[in-house]
């Protein structure tokens, strides 16, 4: 049981040509926002309130043929 000859892998013109589309990149983003100054702070917090208020109290209307039939059922 010797050893085997083992041969030189063969390189892919291919894989090597495409290499450099295929770099390392970081998994994480790093985004910062800009500073903003108290009137714009002000804005944000504002539209930030009016949204959520919205979102709280504006639900959907249930259809028309329900709303009819709900009221026709309390008569």
């Amino acid at each position: 049981m010797g050893k085997k000859n083992k041969k030189a892998k063969k390189v892919s013109v291919k894989k090597e040509r495409y290499a450099k589309f295929h770099r390392e990149k970081p998994g994480t983003l790093d985004i910062s926002f800009p500073d903003l100054d108290d009137e714009q702070m002000m804005q944000k917090k504002e539209d930030e309130i009016k949204i959520d208020r919205h979102l709280r109290f504006s639900k959907n209307r249930p259809v028309k043929e329900i709303v009819e039939r709900k009221a026709k059922s309390k008569r």
